[in-house]
């Protein structure tokens, strides 16, 4: 039995300041990251580190992490039992998304990272990280897809939020709650929910090529931004009022894209669904349905988009975006 580390740079591998610049900004690496973790050596389980990318997590991008999912699978393909992941957390809910999306096996893909780097007093990146070793090598957590632990709390990737700016604290799955938690070393999960099949392999150029738009609607916004977006984009994101309301001066201009490029409505809120048929009035979520918005449900703003980028790389067709927003939100 063993668990592969891949260890994508991040919070959790900061590790000094570089002389002649402010900031933290020295990495880490797989083994200094191991080495620092309290405990480890009772976990019984041997860790195969892989070094694969030393980028903050603002730089990830979709081809990497389908590069992560593969190396993964390598892993996975070569006896490990589990994954873990470390990466920084300013966007980790939307790369363990898009891992969710296409990861194919039941072992265990755990992301994890770290809010306070390790010049600081209370970091919480070893905890986070022997969490994480720990999740990637427990039975139960076999066939729940990609996971995240964090906070000796274990999440789905696929309800996952970040809440707060800087607290340790800021993961949270508003819509679910976590599925399990780590208690005194063991991992509890409470949980099990069905687990949506993979999304079909999707071409890296493709993905690249794949350019989707996410729209803030605001206080009496008219659209002016959106103009030319469908010449440049393949899809977009609406992030509407509460349930999925806009302006009713954006309506139109959402409905003449929606006749162009595929357009999904959600809501900025942060937590809930957007309805279908509740409300009537012009820029209400059945008039923009009307209009041949496509519902996301429960999906946040930055999940639709992920999934959309990887349904249009993969050449879905307006039935199967449909079928497939409604699987996931």
């Amino acid at each position: 039995m063993s668990i592969a580390l891949i260890t994508l740079g991040g919070t959790i591998a900061m590790g000094g300041v570089d002389r002649g610049r402010t900031g933290v900004v020295t990495r880490l690496t797989g083994v200094d990251l191991t080495a620092a973790v309290p405990g480890l050596a009772e976990l019984g389980v041997p860790v195969d580190v892989r070094d694969v990318q030393a980028v903050p997590s603002a730089n990830l991008t979709g081809r990497q992490m389908l590069d992560v999912v593969d190396e993964a699978s390598r892993a996975v393909a070569e006896g490990a039992n589990g994954v873990v992941v470390t990466q920084g957390t300013d966007t980790l809910e939307e790369s363990a998304f898009l891992a969710d999306l296409v990861w194919p096996h039941a072992a265990p893909l755990v992301f994890t990272g770290a809010m306070r780097n390790p010049t600081l007093a209370g970091p919480d990146g070893p905890a986070n990280l022997l969490a994480a070793l720990r999740v990637a090598a427990a039975p139960d957590a076999r066939d729940l897809g990609v996971l995240v632990a964090v906070n000796d709390e274990v999440h789905a990737a696929r309800w996952l939020r970040k809440t707060h700016s800087t607290s340790t604290a800021t993961f949270a799955s508003p819509n679910a709650g976590p599925l399990g938690q780590v208690i005194e070393g063991e991992v509890r999960v409470l949980t099990r929910p069905s687990r949506h099949a993979p999304l079909p392999p999707v071409d890296a150029d493709r993905l690249d090529a794949a350019r989707v738009a996410l729209y803030v609607v605001t206080l009496d916004d008219d659209g002016l931004l959106l103009g030319g977006l469908a010449d440049t984009h393949q899809g977009l994101v609406v992030a509407g009022f509460g349930v999925g309301h806009v302006p009713s001066a954006l309506a139109p201009v959402l409905g003449e894209l929606a006749g162009r490029i595929p357009v999904v409505l959600t809501s900025r809120s942060g937590a809930g669904s957007v309805l279908r048929n509740t409300y009537g009035a012009v820029g209400s979520e059945t008039d923009l349905q009307r209009r041949g918005l496509l519902n996301g449900g429960l999906l946040d703003p930055y999940k639709a988009r992920v999934l959309l980028r990887l349904l249009l790389a993969g050449g879905a067709d307006s039935t199967e975006l449909t079928a497939a927003l409604a699987r996931h939100g």
